[in-house]
């Protein structure tokens, strides 16, 4: 009798046990939803992104007009606005996509719109492929009409004579420093800075025949090369490395001849059809290059600005101290210095400054007004909105 009343109370709590891993399973179980409803929610989506793009091109031409008969798309663009617009897009993102892709399309959304008036044309460091014209269409979108020119001088010279609205020129790298020749220009030009761009670089070693056997010349800009020269010394240590004016004018010789190479970036290879034989090849992982934006005013703030300086001293004991105690007194945060010949006499040198904040606020009035005292000479390059993603 024991062991039937054992039997009957497991088997009791058996019958009970059934339903409950039964109704677990049963919420668990969710069915997926049917491809072609998702398809369709997608669809609806679409034509509500469509019509919301429409409305704001509608707005922007509203702006036009709000504006009075202005005649070109320079006088349309205001890069502290547009700051203003990519930080909120930041700021309310919360996922899945990234902060950078999202920033790329709502930039692109922005340079259409501009672009009803009439695209901006901006100069770059040319010719076609180089990281100046990427660093380009990620500043101005795709909608903008970039103008690829020789020389880092030639962008400069654009700009100032009114042929270019704004230009693109890179000024120093995270892992081979500053652009000694960006920075020379400003010695003499009344160009201003009004943006900056940080690219991130990858370095790529392209030929026609794809092989690396077959190299025997690596042609690439002096700073692409110096960029990867650890590697260029592990795998082609015999070969000849060229220097010249920029990636892409590498890859345009890489080109011509099977033994060639050339160091740049993919969308080189794309643009003269060469094949990638290694990459990225670049030293450092970090490897990011900025870019000043070149304008011909001064803009407004944005509340992320930065603002660039070139100080010319007096030849006297502190004139260093003197220099940077205005800053450090008024709570301005310095973020580079460098010094470079004056050009105005044997031995004179002038220091360029980055700094926290714009000209118009209130702490950078005060340092500056205060460096007057003690500076021979003060030129604001800049105030700019800080560089995004």
């Amino acid at each position: 009798m024991a062991t039937k009343k054992n039997v009957t109370k497991t088997s009791a709590k058996k019958a009970v046990k059934k339903p409950a891993v039964a109704n677990a399973e049963k919420k668990v179980s969710v069915p997926a939803p049917a491809l072609n409803e998702v398809r369709a929610r997608i669809d609806s989506i679409d034509l509500q992104i469509q019509s919301l793009i429409a409305d704001r091109a509608k707005m922007a031409q509203q702006v036009g007009k709000a504006k009075g008969p202005l005649k070109a798309a320079i006088d349309y663009y205001r890069p502290e606005r547009e700051a203003q617009v990519l930080r909120k897009v930041l700021d309310r993102n919360s996922g899945p996509l990234a902060d950078e892709v999202l920033v790329r399309l709502f930039r692109e959304i922005m340079s259409a719109c501009l672009a009803q008036q009439e695209p901006l044309k901006v100069g770059f460091l040319g010719p076609e492929g180089t990281f100046s014209q990427q660093a380009m269409f990620k500043h101005f979108g795709h909608s903008a009409h970039g103008l690829p020119l020789a020389s880092i001088e030639e962008v400069f010279e654009e700009v100032e004579a009114g042929n270019a609205d704004f230009g693109v020129v890179p000024v120093e790298n995270s892992g081979q420093g500053t652009i000694q020749s960006t920075l020379d220009m400003f010695l003499t030009s009344s160009i201003k800075i009004c943006g900056e761009v940080e690219l991130r670089v990858h370095q790529h070693l392209l030929s026609r025949l794809g092989r690396l056997d077959e190299i025997e010349r690596v042609y690439s800009h002096p700073q692409s090369l110096a960029q990867c020269k650890a590697w260029l010394r592990q795998h082609l240590p015999k070969a000849e490395k060229i220097p010249v004016a920029s990636n892409a004018e590498a890859a345009r010789r890489a080109r011509n001849s099977d033994d060639a190479a050339a160091i740049a970036g993919e969308s080189a290879g794309h643009v003269y059809g060469l094949k990638v034989v290694a990459g990225p090849i670049e030293d450092r992982q970090d490897n990011t290059t900025r870019f000043l934006v070149l304008g011909r005013e001064l803009f407004s703030p944005c509340g992320h600005d930065r603002t660039s300086l070139l100080v010319y001293v007096n030849d006297e004991p502190g004139a260093l101290y003197n220099v940077l105690s205005p800053f450090a007194k008024y709570g301005v945060s310095m973020n580079r210095i460098e010094s470079r010949p004056a050009h105005t006499g044997r031995w004179q040198y002038a220091f360029f400054i980055d700094v926290n904040g714009h000209v118009a606020d209130d702490k950078v009035g005060r340092a500056l007004s205060e460096l007057g005292k003690y500076a021979a000479m003060i030129k604001i390059l800049g105030s700019y909105p800080v560089a995004l993603v």
